[in-house]
């Protein structure tokens, strides 16, 4: 049986030559290439959604593939696609890069310029590991290998906008609606989810940032199940904590989530670090949340063309939810979308404090009353996120009843008309 092959390679002129020396191996069979760490994995959760047998039993990753760096491409491949090994095809291939890799998950490290002897063996060494998992996991072991759930980040234009709560209220959707789901909160240094939620807790995301291997097991301890079956990973309690959790870690954490839940909802607050950076990269939908007031869409705006020039996140792939909205104000949706260059949530959510007051003060907001209009709103943007599948005739008025196990849209399909 031919070995398969994906080479994930960004250069052009890097592309031709290992290709050609690719196809020169004995049995091997290479696929097309792909060029980026995105279409990289979407192809491989495309692949495995059909069967575990569909998957390339080799990846070659060129360390200059992007966006993602080589070696957090190689451990979300690793722990979204365990039955797929990976090589690393590098111009440093010394014992500390060696190693880092190998901690990583790659099965195999290869040196520029490509030598054909090199590539053929460690090709074949990998290909051997591949078939041998394959075979274990026919066995009827229950290893994740499907194409991951969906991650949503929400943040905030600045302060105050309601960025938790809008996190909060998606996520409850989504598990209202028969979809296991995490709610993680990414605030790291003046996070609230716990106190809106009414939780006492000791382990936070801070317990996870420097563990390399996060186990189903690890990760069980680490979140805090709440009443509402939310799976909740918290803020640390000690703000200072917070620089811990680096962009690394974050990313090692999402992908853990993601083999684990079919939603992953992140408040990631309103100031930006590198771990609120790397999920925002990461994430299928990236929400800003801002209120129709100047100073908001300032923020919105400032926001969005910050993520634009880090490289975080462009303009048209950031989706605005405009909270407290009312007919009154002058600043409507359709203008936000024209001063921020995003998309704007066909969902807007209405100015109506009175209905929250005293869930908020209790720290309960979980028990909302369903008539609340702001709860509709935010269930009924759950819903057009692809979060939840609404039952016929309930998706407009946001109302509580949910289809559980129907699975939404992998992304929020954004709207660029920009209604409110």
């Amino acid at each position: 049986m031919p070995t398969r092959i994906l080479p994930a390679v960004g250069d052009a002129d890097a592309v031709r030559s290992i290709t050609t020396l690719l196809s020169q191996l004995p049995d091997a069979e290479p696929v097309a290439p792909v060029t980026d760490s995105t279409q990289l994995v979407d192809t491989l959760a495309r692949l495995a959604a059909e069967s575990v047998d569909e998957l390339p039993e080799v990846v070659v990753v060129h360390e200059r593939i992007g966006p993602v760096p080589a070696l957090e491409l190689i451990r979300e491949v690793a722990l979204r696609f365990p039955a797929v090994g990976v090589i690393l095809v590098t111009s440093d291939p010394g014992p500390g890069l060696f190693q880092a890799a190998m901690d990583y998950g790659a099965r195999g490290l290869v040196a520029l310029p490509l030598g054909y002897e090199e590539l053929a063996s460690r090709v074949q060494a990998v290909a051997q590991w591949s078939v041998g998992v394959r075979r274990h996991l026919g066995s009827g072991v229950d290893v994740f290998t499907g194409a991951g759930g969906t991650v949503v980040t929400v943040s905030g234009a600045k302060g105050g906008v309601g960025a938790t709560l809008t996190a909060i209220q998606l996520a409850l959707a989504a598990q209202a609606s028969g979809r296991p789901t995490a709610l993680v909160d990414m605030d790291l240094q003046a996070g609230d989810v716990a106190s809106y939620l009414d939780v006492q807790f000791r382990r936070s995301v801070v317990d996870l940032a420097t563990i390399t291997d996060i186990s189903p097991r690890v990760l069980a301890d680490a979140v805090f199940r709440h009443d509402t079956g939310l799976a909740l990973l918290l803020a640390p309690g000690e703000g200072e904590r917070g620089e811990e959790v680096t962009d690394r870690a974050t990313r090692q954490i999402v992908s853990a989530l993601r083999s684990r839940y079919e939603v992953v909802v992140l408040d990631c607050g309103a100031q930006l670090g590198g771990a609120g950076a790397a999920a925002v990269e990461m994430a299928d939908s990236a929400l800003l949340v801002t209120t129709p007031d100047v100073v908001a869409v300032r923020g919105a705006k400032r926001a969005v063309r910050m993520w634009d020039r880090l490289q975080i996140r462009k303009a048209e792939e950031t989706t605005v939810v405009v909270n407290r909205h009312t007919r009154a104000t002058e600043i409507q949706p359709p203008l936000i979308q024209k001063i921020t260059g995003t998309a704007v949530a066909a969902t807007t959510v209405p100015a109506n404090f009175k209905e929250l007051q005293g869930a908020v003060d209790a720290g309960r907001v979980h028990e909302l009353d369903s008539k609340s209009t702001v709860k509709q709103a935010l269930w009924a943007l759950a819903g057009e996120l692809g979060l939840v599948r609404a039952a016929e005739g309930d998706h407009r008025k946001g109302g509580g009843r949910f289809r559980g196990g129907d699975r939404g849209s992998a992304s929020f399909r954004r709207r660029k008309d920009g209604a409110g």
